[in-house]
């Protein structure tokens, strides 16, 4: 039995897949998107609350980036076999970077002098975000295999494209932390974060629409895709009204409501993508049917995913829950 053109468990596993895969990058883009801001705010009292702000809640954040990269070994070894020995160092330096980032935060009050720890908290942020905006650039170019192994030279991802995702990722990301910051902070901060948010959202639209051009032109088959009146129409309706939210929010008291329409814009984006690539998994031929589990695989991991994830989705809330309300350094004193 199919759906779409693909077997149906494997459809259920590729959902599963890309589910824990934007749940980490709204998460914790957010959490790496405040770390790369620690840049423009040179004040410690400052860069002490944006520290505050994520410490209680990226290491839950991260969890979904273990889901994912688990899920991807599991539900589609060939994929994982052809991807990992391609992006061998955009992986190796993201984990470096985000265990940079996690010293940065976890020893940072323990530290005398605050800098070197906010100097690793950025760079680890910084850095982290970049690898994750090559690794999905080279995926989106396309890797090149060969029955099922990895036939590329290994620098595939310092093409220009790869570069370009990387540098619309880390605007993203700062987008996203702009907004947090609004939501979570008071003050001069409060008023700065407003600031770069309203920047930060047409930079970011400039560089998606910008990435998205290039996706088109990489290959035909991209542009048959995402060129139906299906997916211009509600991407164009749903793209006018999130910004015209994302406008409005600010003349509310709930000041959460920016961040909302931020995430979703990066759904969008999300979604083209996943229009663009489907049916492949590693573009331009390998195919989910192709690069699936066997079905009683795919049966025990999603057995295992429906227990783990609400789980899971449950600690991220009670977690937020838990540290919501605004933070200050200043009364942390």
């Amino acid at each position: 039995m199919s759906l779409l053109g693909v077997d149906w468990l494997t459809l259920l596993s590729a959902g599963a897949l890309a589910f824990s895969v934007i749940v980490y990058v709204l998460l914790d883009g957010t959490d790496l998107g405040v770390g790369m801001l620690m840049l423009g705010n040179r004040a410690d009292e400052d860069r002490e609350t944006l520290a505050l702000t994520i410490l209680p809640v990226w290491d839950a954040n991260e969890t979904w980036l273990v889901l994912g990269g688990g899920g991807m070994l599991a539900l589609f070894p060939v994929a994982y076999a052809i991807l990992l020995p391609a992006l061998y160092l955009p992986f190796l330096l993201m984990f470096m970077a985000l265990i940079l980032r996690a010293v940065g935060l976890e020893f940072r009050e323990h530290l005398p002098k605050k800098g070197l720890a906010d100097a690793t908290l950025l760079a680890g942020s910084l850095v982290a975000t970049l690898c994750q905006g090559l690794i999905l650039g080279a995926l989106i170019q396309g890797v090149p295999h060969s029955g099922g192994q990895y036939s590329g030279n290994g620098w595939e991802w310092l093409a220009v494209f790869p570069l370009s995702c990387a540098a619309a990722l880390a605007v993203g990301y700062l987008w996203l932390g702009a907004c947090w910051l609004y939501w979570r902070t008071e003050g001069s901060l409060h008023e700065r974060a407003r600031g770069h948010a309203q920047i930060l959202c047409g930079l970011t639209v400039v560089a998606l629409s910008g990435v998205l051009m290039m996706t088109l032109g990489l290959d035909e088959r991209y542009w048959r895709r995402l060129s139906h009146a299906w997916v211009v129409i509600p991407t164009g309706i749903a793209v006018g009204g999130l910004l015209t939210g994302f406008a409005l929010a600010w003349k509310t008291e709930r000041h959460w409501m920016p961040l909302v329409f931020a995430l979703a814009m990066i759904v969008v984006a999300f979604m083209l993508m996943l229009v663009a690539l489907f049916p492949t998994v590693i573009p331009p031929t390998l195919t989910l049917d192709q690069a699936a589990a066997s079905p009683s695989t795919q049966i025990f991991i999603l057995v295992g995913f429906t227990l783990v994830v609400p789980l899971t989705l449950a600690y991220n809330t009670w977690g937020f829950k838990v540290f919501a309300g605004k933070v200050s350094a200043r009364e942390r004193r």
